[in-house]
């Protein structure tokens, strides 16, 4: 039996787009994210709006997607 862990993407080939996607949100937002990948200095709040403008952005994608198959 397979676990499903929230972090493992369903598609692997996607982690290039969504790193890239991760850092316009922050420019967007005026948040400065590091190049190096150390996020130890983000406060928590940062990472929430970038986290939730993402996801704001993956359900406008997938509503544009399915609306333009009906």
């Amino acid at each position: 039996m397979s676990s499903n862990n929230s972090s493992t993407l369903l598609v692997p080939q996607a982690t290039a787009a969504l790193d890239q996607m991760k850092y316009e949100v922050a420019q967007e937002l005026g948040i400065t994210l590091s190049q190096d990948g150390y996020y130890g200095n983000l406060l928590t709040k940062d990472a929430g709006y970038i986290g939730g403008n993402i996801t704001r952005r993956l359900v406008q994608i997938a509503e544009q997607s399915l609306a333009g198959r009906q």
